[in-house]
């Protein structure tokens, strides 16, 4: 199918999910993850009307926000600190922040503030990068002097098992995380938004209170560049 015909069926899909659960569909932003497709594959995603889009390197990112800046931007991946100075400033928003050396990078860097998602590994996967959820907390309270991050969020990446309730757990961790941060009331760190969900388990996610959905696979495919 093409990139109209599978957003039309996700929006749907977003559209039943909400209903399901007594949330409007407006609350949920679809993100195109686009790192593993061609500018002509981006191109046919904004003719359909997609206005948010996702890399997860920072060379392709700056590159892909270049060609279609008119469009919003989030970069998703780990950020390496020596990486900070080439991308930050064109970040929209910024999916994972995870530790005090890449905040101090991107207060340096940064000549705005940066929305940014903090990454929490809900799962304990070695292999994802994130805070643990103990450690979550302590580093947001630690950010409060720095004038360049707004923590807007928190993300987090599932494990990829077909278990819902593992799913389901993993998001509602996250999901009560974040109401633990706005409880606090912090200026600096409104935290109104959850990121997670991917192509496989979206819907789940949404059920449990995603904001922010990005999903490469199920909306643009992985035609390889």
């Amino acid at each position: 199918m093409n990139v109209r015909e599978n957003f039309e069926i996700i929006t749907k899909e977003i559209a039943e999910t909400c209903k399901k659960v007594g949330r409007n569909a407006d609350e949920v932003k679809l993100i195109a993850v686009t790192k593993y497709v061609t500018d002509a594959r981006v191109e046919e995603a904004i003719e359909a009307g997609i206005t948010d889009y996702a890399e997860n390197r920072p060379q392709n990112y700056v590159e892909r926000k270049g060609k279609y800046s008119n469009k919003t931007w989030h970069l998703i991946g780990s950020l390496q600190t020596r990486k900070v100075r080439d991308v930050i400033n064109e970040v929209d928003y910024f999916h994972a922040l995870d530790r005090d050396s890449l905040a101090k990078e991107i207060e340096k860097r940064a000549d705005k503030e940066i929305k940014c998602f903090v990454q929490v590994n809900v799962s304990g996967e070695e292999s994802k990068h994130g805070l643990t959820s103990e450690e979550a907390i302590d580093f947001i309270k630690s950010l409060e002097h720095y004038s360049k991050i707004k923590v807007v969020g928190l993300m987090t990446m599932a494990p990829f098992v077909e278990d819902e309730e593992i799913l389901r757990n993993c998001f509602r961790r996250l999901r009560q995380l974040r109401d633990e941060v706005k409880g606090l009331n912090l200026a600096y760190a409104p935290c109104e938004f959850l990121s997670m969900g991917m192509s496989n388990d979206y819907k789940i996610a949404i059920e449990e209170g995603a904001t922010h959905i990005r999903v490469g696979t199920a909306l643009v495919g992985c035609e390889l560049k």
